[in-house]
């Protein structure tokens, strides 16, 4: 091994003193140089190779070449490359050569070698990387795009692109993205050749002397690649994205109306086709423009666009009567409406218009609930709060097992300052179950604690306990306990807390709660903290580290406390933590008694 070590320090031998003959490197820095080469290179000469050494070297290499790259630009030299930076991206390269080699399955590998070749122009190399880690990783889809792309990006080689897709597409036959890949390749071949064959006639050359072909020239191969990905590929979400890429070019009005046909006929029902039909009357100028302002004319341009889309919105939940069609609808409405506009009349336009589609979607029984909660709130902004009111119960008859429409409907309540809200939370937390019912009594208590008197209020935190779950009880446990003590004092909240520990589960912060809540008393008693820390750490002393080390600050800060006490604390600490627990207590324990924390 250590010939072979050898051997290679002495290959660099020519480049480094090439560098100090020129000026970049000074004799110290070869040294250095040398020192780190040899010590790099005995770690990927062991018998049991780490990626690491490899990934390390081959980082040392590339600053190195960054530096020289540096150096070469402050002292304005520019020749010796050959003998230089020639020789050490040979090594580069070979040193990525035998990590792709070893750890064949690390794409990202693979991928650090292509970057490499493409920031270092290794044409001919970064050829051979791509066909190399296409033949292991032809499983990767996005592996093949890169090399195709690479191929008609850089290498402006068309062929070899459309040679690389049609491979890919053998290997993954059904790859909606590789198809989209490929027709976009295409017509952007197709557009290459249109512009060479428009320079042509214009220098008056003889385009006879060139071979183009018509069919390719208005984009036959990409309408080949749409008709086979058609018949393979289902879904109206491919057939639009189809669609975008061919409007990016200005020659295939012909191919978008194909692919527009093929959607109007094949998915005539999904809201997707109707969406993007209506979408697009948007794009189409208006019909008439009777107005003499320019400010007033593109307002009026603007409202017959937006009525086209509903006209076409209309007819779509007519002929696909589903949620989904429905959403399209009240989705388009809404971005519509958010839109800025400095006319007041488009703006009522499109609330009105907004308001309009919900209602017809509520009355069709087909408003999604999701949706509900935005008209609640596009009719609280209009100040129409009777309709809000009459929209929030609707939706609870309608969905009167979901919390989140309940409580939209409260909310409501609570805002518009109504008295039958305590009505109101009686008959939600009759309809729904008690699992996931905690936001409707976090809900109630708050509102009872602004609204209600002290003992209501009480009687509502006790009557929580039992209607919840036990760990949704928890939190209430904790709101309990902070509401006893802004409303009763320290004496009540004592109490308050020795009948809560009487009912399982706890949270930690209901503990931390209470330990926070005796230090805030002017005569904070140690005898109390030890017992809120040893309730604490009977329910969390296998789990929490810091707990037993605020504990153990507690016994060594406090007037009153105790530091021979935490001796026996650390050693029952050490008994209750688990696994790697030990060791993170430990470390943070000897950096308590150092004064580090």
């Amino acid at each position: 091994m250590a010939e072979r070590i050898e051997q290679r320090l002495e290959d660099r031998v020519p480049e480094l003193e090439q560098l100090e003959r020129v000026g970049l490197f000074t004799r110290r820095e070869i040294r250095a140089v040398l020192r780190k080469a040899s010590a790099l290179e005995y770690k990927i000469q062991r018998r049991a190779l780490r990626k690491e050494d490899f990934i390390n070297y081959i980082q040392y290499e590339i600053n190195l070449l960054e530096l020289i790259k540096k150096r070469r630009a402050r002292i304005g030299y520019s020749f010796k490359k050959d003998e230089i930076e020639y020789s050490i991206l040979h090594r580069v390269h070979s040193l990525f050569n035998r990590a792709t080699g070893k750890w064949k399955d690390d794409v990202q590998l693979w991928l650090s070698h292509v970057a490499f070749c493409k920031q270092w122009n290794s044409k001919h190399q970064l050829s051979k990387v791509f066909s190399t880690m296409l033949a292991i990783h032809s499983n990767k889809p996005a592996l093949w795009i890169m090399a195709a792309k690479w191929e008609m990006e850089t290498q402006l080689s068309s062929e070899s692109a459309r040679h690389l897709f049609l491979r890919a597409l053998r290997f993954h036959p059904e790859c909606p993205k590789l198809y989209q890949e490929y027709f976009r390749m295409e017509l952007m071949h197709a557009e290459k050749q249109r512009k060479e064959k428009k320079q042509i006639e214009q220098a008056k050359m003889d385009l006879r002397e060139f071979n183009y072909s018509e069919e390719i020239l208005n984009g036959e191969m990409a309408r080949i690649v749409y008709r086979d990905a058609a018949q393979k590929i289902k879904g109206v979400e491919f057939q639009l994205a189809m669609l975008s890429i061919a409007k990016l070019f200005d020659f295939t009005q012909d191919l978008q109306k194909e692919i527009l046909e093929s959607l109007q006929t094949s998915y005539a029902e999904d809201p997707l086709t109707w969406d993007y039909l209506a979408r697009r009357e948007l794009q189409l100028g208006s019909l008439q423009a009777p107005e003499p302002s320019t400010k007033q004319r593109k307002v009026s341009e603007m409202a017959q666009r937006e009525e086209r889309c509903c006209a076409v919105f209309d007819e779509a939940v007519g002929a696909v009567p589903t949620e989904d069609m429905w959403k399209c609808y009240i989705t388009f409405c809404l971005e519509r409406y958010n839109r800025k506009t400095n006319s007041e009349e488009l703006k009522q336009k499109r609330l009105k218009r907004t308001l309009s589609v919900f209602s017809k979607a509520h009355e069709c029984n087909l408003l999604p609930e999701a949706l509900y909660k935005q008209w609640l709130q596009l009719l609280l902004e209009s100040r129409l709060s009777e309709k809000a009111l009459e929209v929030a119960e609707a939706a609870t008859r309608r969905f009167s097992l979901s919390v989140d429409m309940w409580q939209m409907r409260l909310r409501v309540l609570i805002q518009l300052e109504r008295e039958d809200v305590t009505q109101c939370f009686e008959e939600a937390v009759k309809h729904v179950k008690s699992k996931g019912t905690l936001p409707l009594w976090t809900l109630w208590v708050e509102w009872s604690e602004g609204s209600n008197s002290k003992e209501d209020t009480e009687a509502l935190y006790q009557r929580s306990f039992h209607a919840t779950t036990p760990a949704e009880s928890v939190t209430m446990k904790e709101m309990y306990l902070d509401w006893t003590y802004r409303n009763g004092g320290y004496k009540k909240v004592k109490r308050v807390f020795t009948s809560l520990c009487e009912n399982r589960p706890f949270s930690l912060d209901f503990f931390r709660k209470m330990i926070q809540i005796e230090k805030e008393q002017e005569s904070c008693k140690m005898l109390h903290l030890r017992e809120y820390y040893e309730r604490a750490l009977r329910e969390f002393g296998s789990t929490d580290i810091d707990l037993w080390l605020d504990y153990i600050k507690e016994e060594l800060n406090h007037p009153q406390g105790k530091p021979e006490n935490c001796g026996s604390i650390h050693w029952r600490a050490m008994k209750m933590l688990q696994g790697d627990q030990v060791e993170d207590f430990v470390s943070k324990y000897t950096l308590l008694q150092t004064g580090h924390l």
